[in-house]
């Protein structure tokens, strides 16, 4: 019987553990806009180190943590570099299309000579 029941509890567990992690995810607001993205990750780089700090002082570890990069990333400003850097290669790729024709027609003629 306990064999039936093992699996049953492994998937539980599991949803559990997804369905926690979606929840806390959209309650942050990390699945909303960039701007909300942008403040949870503020929110984390403030909260994590001494959160980090407590839970050795509650295990008993010495560790020196190394300092935390300042990192000026902004994720607005990235997504918005890729959509159009996607757009131009898109727009622009008929014309590539084009040239890249020409000069292997080109190569393969310059090869018959």
């Amino acid at each position: 019987m306990a064999a039936r029941i093992w699996p049953l509890v492994k998937l539980a567990t599991k949803v559990t553990i997804a369905g926690g992690a979606a929840y806390v995810a959209c309650d942050s607001g990390l699945l909303g806009s960039s701007e909300q993205g942008s403040e949870a990750l503020e929110k984390a780089k403030a909260a994590v180190p001494p959160a980090l700090q407590d839970w050795m002082k509650y295990f008993g570890l010495e560790a020196q943590l190394p300092t935390m990069p300042k990192i000026e990333f902004s994720p607005v400003n990235s997504w918005n570099a890729g959509v159009r850097w996607t757009i131009s290669s898109l727009s622009e790729a008929p014309t590539r299309a084009s040239e890249y024709t020409n000069q292997g027609l080109q190569y393969v003629k310059d090869l018959i000579k």
